[in-house]
């Protein structure tokens, strides 16, 4: 391969001078201002540790650097020309290609909820494994979506489940104002393959010591029964319209079961409803005579 030769010319400027190659050096165009701009360029930030080095412009068959006045390029032009040459010469790299990011094809949609504060994004990509709440961005630290999204000034909560996400917004706008920015957002978050949440985050914002069902075994029988028809007939349904519904406790002296609202379900006016008239009435039914009330904690 024929070696690097560079050719000093003078510009219309002073301050800047262009070291033209008789080779194509790249075929894009690059300038830096600084040593931290010129991250994918290695000939460029051996060049800002010149003390006069000000701007780098490379592109086509030259390199282009403007000084600071503290010298003239008279006195140091031939050396920093023999510089660079020996530096592409002996394999030095010009510019790291940055590689092109793999776009994952994706669809977002959004979808109403009961809840009127909180609407739900649905993916045609299974984005999680497992449900996750966070009330605040304190609590998504290690959500990486979550956090994102808390950046909205009128996102209040966000729930994450299987493919889709609920955001519960504050009243001071209306979902037609923000709808199409949200959607936007969360595809091109996850078309662009990054983290919707890390593998070390709990499966819920809820304090896993204070749901009574992690470990079934030691729970009586009526609680099992309950947890199973929550799971088969309840939370399909509930996590159609955006939420979910976590078993936490059942009073056998009182015969009260209380569940976790989460989602579009949190705070949702007709929450209560859905608790006496759908929740409720089924867990008598399957469970007769030991259950006299529903009711929801709501964290």
């Amino acid at each position: 391969m024929k070696p690097i030769s560079l050719t000093i010319n003078t510009t219309t400027s002073e301050t800047i001078i262009k070291l033209t190659s008789t080779s194509v050096l790249t075929s894009g165009s690059y300038e830096y201002n600084n040593v931290d701009e010129a991250k994918n360029s290695p000939l460029a930030q051996q060049l800002f540790h010149l003390p006069f080095i000000k701007r780098v412009l490379i592109s086509a068959n030259f390199i282009a650097l403007e000084r600071f006045s503290i010298v003239e390029w008279a006195d140091v032009q031939e050396e920093v020309k023999e510089q660079i040459e020996s530096y592409l010469n002996n394999g030095g790299e010009l510019l790291i290609e940055e590689q092109p990011k793999k776009i994952i094809p994706v669809e977002v949609y959004s979808e109403v909820t009961p809840n009127p504060a909180v609407l739900k994004f649905v993916s045609n990509k299974k984005i999680v494994d497992q449900d996750f709440e966070f009330k605040n961005i304190e609590e998504a630290k290690n959500a990486p979506l979550a956090t994102e999204l808390f950046k909205f000034p009128f996102i209040k909560e966000v729930f994450i489940s299987e493919n889709y996400v609920s955001i519960t917004k504050f009243d001071i706008v209306e979902w037609s104002e923000i709808t199409n920015e949200i959607r936007g957002f969360i595809k091109q978050f996850i078309a662009e393959g990054k983290t919707i949440v890390e593998k070390s985050t709990q499966t819920s914002a809820v304090d896993k010591k204070d749901i009574e069902n992690n470990n079934t075994d030691d729970l009586d029988d009526v609680s099992k029964q309950i947890i199973g028809i929550l799971d088969e007939y309840i939370r399909p349904a509930v996590a159609a319209d955006g939420g979910n519904i976590l078993f936490q406790s059942y009073n056998s002296e009182e015969k009260i079961v209380s569940v976790i609202l989460q989602g579009a379900c949190s705070g949702c006016p007709s929450s209560t409803i859905t608790l006496k008239n759908g929740i409720e009435n089924m867990l008598k039914q399957l469970i007769p005579g030991k259950i006299e009330e529903v009711v929801a904690v709501n964290y």
